[in-house]
């Protein structure tokens, strides 16, 4: 028991000085280290004092260095803007000096000016009293020559002023009928096309009489019977054929009105078909108006047949024999224009034979030169294009279509055209010989005495002819009333009152005579 507690004792007593040890080198070793720690911190402080001086001695360097490039920057500005200002000090110097020398310069001029205004002052007076003397002699000059001419001086003016108005109504004369000509040849052309289109071209001013025709009726009755139950069978009637019916207090008769001539036939024969059938309902209607229809067609290719024959001219395409017959019910002023048609043919025929020219080409271009009618409101062109167009189109010669585009010489001509000249004499033939034109003769005999009374109406006027059929009128004058330069004023003023006074188609050529004859006789 004693030997264990020794043991402890031991053990315990080895324990506390192994604690003291360790204490006391534990003490030793941190303060060691607290020494090296605070050597290493002066060493630090040191170091960083050092930096700071070395960085400081830089700074202060960076900016001696900075103030005196400043310095340096701050001198040279200075240096320049002075040198600046002394470059304007003499230049301002230099314009001082130069207006003073204008300042002498201008006192110099007022005073050469001052002397001059005295100088022109005198030569005023100077001048003033020659003008008096001037006018004094010009008063006794007019005075002379009053006395030698015989003349005052208003007379004088008055002659000298009526030569000068007859010699600028001569010079005016003169540049009128320069641009006159000249004026007429540019525009005949043109003024050919536009009218050609607007007379052959259907327009809404024809006469009632060539867009409508009339169905006689067997009795008023059948007016009710036309029309139909709330008026179904004249809206199919219309619908079928294309025409209006106009059913007025006419009695026994029903007008169809318009323009297309072969929708008007068509309907003309329908109607009176279905008239003399007495079943007039929409499906009879459409039944009959199918088959005149049909009718129609071999109506106008039999037409153009016919036409083709009698003009001599075979091998014709079939769509322009259709064509010539669809031209059967056309008119132009009232003409038939496929008999207008057969007309320019056999002439223009004739003609190229005695000319000893090729007549069966002529007869063609004569036949086929209005073919374009027969189209003419469904294209585009003056009738003779849209002919040549088709005759192109179906086949025919070039000389047959340089011919029918140039009847009415509506450009330059083609230089194997020359049949054009000949279709176009017969055409003008067909068209302007007495009756071929809806005319009465005496609306055409009054047309002719109201050119002639319209001519004789002017002074000096002897006598006047209206000749070509009223296509141009010969005034014959009196030498001694009416001058070369007068004969020209007298036909543009007669031109004038036929346009103001007149109706009448295309247009007429007014001709002034004046001829001198001088009589002897020897005894």
């Amino acid at each position: 028991m004693s030997g264990l507690l020794l043991t402890i004792l031991i053990a315990i007593v080895s324990a506390g000085g192994f604690l003291c040890l360790g204490w006391y080198a534990h003490r030793r070793v941190g303060e060691n280290n607290l020494l090296s720690t605070a050597k290493q911190a002066e060493k630090l402080i040191a170091e960083a004092k050092k930096e700071a001086d070395t960085y400081g001695r830089e700074a202060t360097l960076q900016a001696k260095n900075e103030w005196y490039r400043a310095k340096e920057n701050f001198d040279k500005e200075t240096k320049e803007k002075r040198e600046d200002l002394q470059t304007l000090e003499k230049t301002f110097a230099e314009r001082d000096a130069n207006l003073n020398r204008r300042v002498d310069i201008l006192d110099k001029k007022e005073n050469s000016l001052a002397s001059r205004d005295d100088e022109l002052e005198k030569q005023e007076r100077s001048v003033e009293e020659k003008k008096q003397d001037l006018e004094q002699l010009l008063v006794e000059q007019n005075s002379k020559l009053e006395r030698i001419a015989g003349l005052t001086q208003e007379e004088a003016k008055r002659m000298l002023i009526a030569n000068m108005e007859n010699e600028a109504r001569r010079d005016s004369q003169r540049v009128l009928r320069e641009i006159r000509d000249d004026t007429q040849r540019r525009a005949t052309k043109e003024s050919a096309s536009i009218l050609a289109l607007a007379i052959q071209r259907c327009a809404a001013d024809h006469t009632v009489e060539s867009t409508v025709s009339v169905v006689s009726l067997p009795n008023d009755e059948m007016k009710g019977r036309i029309i139909g139950r709330e008026g179904r069978n004249i809206r199919a009637f219309e619908t079928a054929t294309g025409v209006d019916v106009i059913i007025d207090d006419t009695p026994e008769a029903v007008i169809l009105s318009g323009f297309d001539p072969i929708r008007r036939e068509t309907a003309r024969r329908s109607l009176e078909r279905l008239i003399t059938d007495g079943r007039i309902h929409p499906g009879r209607i459409e039944e009959t108006v199918a088959k005149v229809r049909k009718e129609m067609e071999e109506t106008i290719l039999e037409a153009g047949e016919v036409a083709a024959m009698e003009a001599g001219v075979p091998g014709l395409h079939t769509e322009l024999i259709r064509l010539l017959g669809r031209l059967k019910y056309r008119t132009s002023y009232g003409q038939n224009v496929l008999q207008h048609s057969k007309e320019v043919s056999y002439l223009v025929g004739v003609m190229a034979s005695e000319l000893e020219l090729d007549g069966r080409l002529a007869r063609r271009v004569g036949l086929l030169h209005d073919v374009g009618k027969a189209v003419d409101h469904e294209a585009e062109g003056t009738h003779a294009e849209i002919g040549a167009d088709l005759a192109g189109k179906f086949g025919e010669p070039g000389a047959v279509v340089e011919g029918i585009r140039f009847h009415h010489d509506d450009a330059t001509q083609h230089p194997d055209a020359f049949i054009s000249t000949l279709v176009q004499a017969a055409d003008a033939v067909s068209s302007a010989r007495p009756g071929a034109r809806r005319e009465t003769l005496e609306s055409y005999i009054k047309r002719l005495k109201n050119l002639e009374h319209v001519a004789n109406s002017f002074p000096g006027v002897t006598k006047s002819y209206a000749i070509q059929a009223g296509r141009e009128i010969r005034i014959m004058v009196e030498h001694k009333e009416v001058s070369d330069q007068r004969a020209e004023e007298l036909a543009q003023a007669i031109a004038k009152q036929i346009e103001a006074e007149l109706e009448y188609p295309g247009q007429i050529k007014v001709v002034v005579i004046r001829e001198v004859r001088v009589v002897d006789y020897a005894k």
